[in-house]
This record gives C-alpha cells, structure tokens and sequence, in this order.
C-alpha cells in the first residue's frame, strides 16, 4: 500500500461520524437517504462524508433505480490493518531493547554499591 492512499485512509478515519458511518455499514449496505437521517445531518453534510470515504476506497456507492446504496469495501482498511502491524513490531522490538538497556544500566548500578 502506498503512502496517498495511507492518507486518504487514515484521513478519513479521523472523523468521527465518518468511522460511524462505517460502523453502519459494517452492519449491511444502505442508502444516502437512511444515513441522512440516522445522523441528523443535512443530505450535502453526509454526502461531503461519503465522499470521502469514497475516495479513500473504504465504501462503494452504486444506483439501484432512484436511490444511491453504499457498501463497506474492507479491503483498503486491511491495507492499513497490514501497515500498523508492521510498524506495531518495530515499535515493540524496540521498546523491548530499551527496556533491556535500562535493565542493565539498573543492574551495573546496584552491582555498583
């Protein structure tokens, strides 16, 4: 995964009411509509929201007659998921390494008195 879409991801998950709508739609797919009013936002507000979701490829939009259906799409968060995990071992190993150095600066220094 590169670093725009990264962005785009991590992006759109920094808002609140957009990680609720994934939590939505994590339940099933739904339309503009239904979304509009479960969160009491004007119809432009939610679709600014889905847009952006959009663009970072966590949800799909698609017509079915007069309504807009949008639909989780997991793959681009299993992206992100992979990344953290990564960065998730680095960051461990080397806590690790710093708590072994502390350990023995502790163990020189009570050998020490």
């Amino acid at each position: 995964m590169n670093s725009a879409q990264l962005d785009l991801i991590f992006s759109a998950l920094s808002d609140p009411t957009r990680r609720g709508i994934l939590a939505e739609l994590s339940q099933g797919e739904s339309n503009v509509r239904s979304l509009v009013d479960h969160y009491n936002m004007s119809q432009p507000a939610i679709s600014k929201h889905l847009r952006v979701l959009e663009q970072s490829g966590l949800i799909s939009r698609t017509k079915r007659g007069r309504e807009n259906i949008v639909r989780i799409d997991p793959r681009p968060i299993e992206g992100a998921i992979d990344w953290v995990k990564h960065y998730s071992q680095f960051w461990r190993m080397q806590f690790d390494a710093v708590e072994e150095y502390l350990q023995d600066k502790k163990d020189i220094n009570t050998r020490g008195k």
